[in-house]
């Protein structure tokens, strides 16, 4: 008999019956785990009492590293390492109160047997929420079983009884009664119409969405398998960033400036310093516009309806933030692009509809949403948000409950108050952009808008929708908001009409949402089931969240 080398596995020791593990996934960049590493903390200890005051124990899976000065999970093989020494059917709590790469850990919760529990610490400081909503529409997508919870301070009785029913029982679940299938709403035949032939000119046209290397900062949520996309008219040009980089260092300086004096002429404000590592600077603000010429000029080369630019893994290293250009291609007044050799003008008079951090989920949306308003005469604008938070307005303003939705890239100047006018670039945080950048900054304006989501479920695509009111809050809130979360990002003051704040908690796959405006209340609706229509048309589960305007159902 042959003698082989029957690799010996050790089994981790079996967790405690009172005993529930913790796991505190982090961010790629040791800057961000370092800065971010007392939020963790404090969410830790009052979690850690929580459980306690439930009759557990709370033990961390592992150490704080002091070498690195930080206690979260920061790659990939690092998680491996630590789900390897965690008792397979413990109880698992996974903690966010920042953002996180959620393939650090998401093999291990794949082959996890015992009861998992996600759980985020309600604060915009860092965006934990986000983090905690992306590992949730990751294992949705996987098709593991979870619980989720989120607490501003986890000392709540509504809280504790939800942590204590999961302890004892591996499963809580919340109200989704705010949900209703397309199957029961009363549609006008006109938007049916409409939606069903926009899905049926998408796959017989077919759409190309050009990616800049997939996969995002561990968004396993954010990509479409092409054995779901195709089946819609949809197909991937896999781009790489390192072609936007190429072109982007190919683009003459007296090119990018026009592209700049455009945005001034237009009343856009560059917030500029001296300092490199801390400022915006102009050089910076000239390679954007260099990149935003190159972005375009690619699309164009590939005949690509869409693109999606990664840029954070990879480019940060090389270029300024992309989310001046993000931005910029999703207006449909831009700086014009012309081809190389000055013949034509790409894409005139029309965005080139761009989806943030290259979520396809949001790509897919987006060229859905475009389309279809511009068949109905609505804006065509569109970007996703984060999620990012929420609170009741301080100044009394407005009675509804508000939510932050807040994003770096994307967001087009049509939706800020005074377009262009009321546009600035400031640059991004140094902590995730070494080589800094300015974002696309404004206040969204007041209106009507559909929100949206595509998700996957079951191997299948799924979208829900529902109707918001973006509000206008006083200078002084919307500072509050902004120094709550990240100053340099765009805005938008949100009421979902008929989803509340755990409704939306409760049911969202995602860290993003998708937005876009309506000329008015009734021209949303329509839009929105039209939108409806079109995803049904194109074999997605369709849901509609929420009520109108005036809080009646849609069935």
């Amino acid at each position: 008999m042959a003698a082989y080398q029957i690799p010996q596995i050790v089994n981790p020791p079996a967790a405690g019956s009172k005993d529930v593990m913790l796991v505190a996934n982090g961010d790629l960049r040791l800057s961000a785990n370092q800065k971010c590493w007392p939020a963790q903390q404090e969410m830790e200890a009052a979690l850690s009492r929580a459980v306690e005051a439930c009759g557990y124990q709370l033990v961390r899976a592992h150490p704080f590293k002091k070498h690195q000065q930080h206690g979260f999970i920061g790659s990939q093989r690092e998680g491996m390492e630590v789900f390897a020494n965690i008792d397979p059917k413990c109880r698992l709590i996974v903690a966010e109160a920042v953002w996180q790469y959620s393939h650090h850990l998401l093999h291990g919760l794949i082959s996890h047997q015992g009861p998992i529990l996600t759980v985020a610490n309600w604060s915009g400081t860092w965006p934990g929420l986000v983090g905690m909503l992306n590992l949730n529409g990751s294992l949705t997508k996987a098709d593991v079983a979870y619980s989720t919870l989120w607490s501003e301070d986890f000392g709540q009785d509504a809280f504790q009884k939800k942590l204590r029913t999961w302890l004892e029982k591996g499963r809580v679940r919340h109200k989704t009664d705010h949900v209703t299938g397309l199957s029961t709403v009363k549609v006008g035949a006109a938007e049916r119409k409409l939606g069903m032939a926009m899905a049926d000119q998408l796959r017989r046209e077919k759409a190309i969405m050009g990616v800049f290397d997939e996969g995002c900062m561990g968004m396993f949520n954010a990509i479409i398998p092409d054995g779901l996309l195709n089946p819609v008219g949809v197909y991937k040009e896999r781009l790489s960033q390192s072609a936007l980089y190429y072109e982007t260092t190919q683009v003459d300086d007296d090119q990018a400036m026009a592209v700049r004096r455009w945005m001034e002429r237009k009343g856009m404000k560059f917030v500029t310093g001296p300092d490199h590592d801390q400022h915006l600077t102009d050089q910076q603000i000239l390679t954007q516009c260099k990149m935003y010429i190159a972005a375009v000029r690619i699309a164009d080369d590939f005949g690509c309806d869409l693109i999606g630019i990664q840029y954070q893994q990879g480019l940060k290293d090389l270029l300024p933030a992309s989310d001046l250009v993000e931005g910029t291609l999703n207006n449909s007044d831009r700086p014009p692009v012309k081809s190389r050799d000055g013949k034509r003008v790409l894409y005139k008079g029309e965005p080139l509809p761009h989806f943030n951090e290259v979520d396809q989920c949001a790509g897919l949306d987006g060229l859905m949403t475009y389309r279809l308003h511009r068949a109905m005469g609505q804006p065509v604008e569109n970007t996703l948000h984060d999620l990012r938070w929420g609170d009741w307005d301080a100044s009394g303003t407005v009675q509804d409950y508000v939510w932050v939705f807040l994003i770096s890239g994307s967001a087009p100047p049509a939706h800020f108050k005074g377009g262009w006018k009321g546009a600035s670039s400031e640059r991004q945080p140094a902590m995730y952009f070494p080589n800094g950048g300015g974002t696309l900054k404004g206040i969204s304006k007041p209106g009507e808008i559909v929100w949206s989501r595509i998700f996957i479920e079951k191997n299948r695509l799924k979208m829900d929708l529902g109707r918001a009111g973006v509000v206008a809050l006083p200078p002084e809130e919307t500072e509050r908001r902004w120094q709550a979360t990240t100053p340099a990002w765009p805005i938008m003051h949100a009421v979902t009409y008929g989803v509340s704040r755990d409704l939306m908690m409760a049911r969202h796959k995602a860290n993003h949402i998708q937005v876009a405006y309506a000329d008015s209340a009734d021209q949303a609706d329509k839009a929105m089931l039209a939108k409806a229509c079109m995803a049904e048309a194109m074999g997605m589960d369709v849901s509609i969240c929420g009520t109108k305007k005036n809080g009646r159902p849609w069935a």
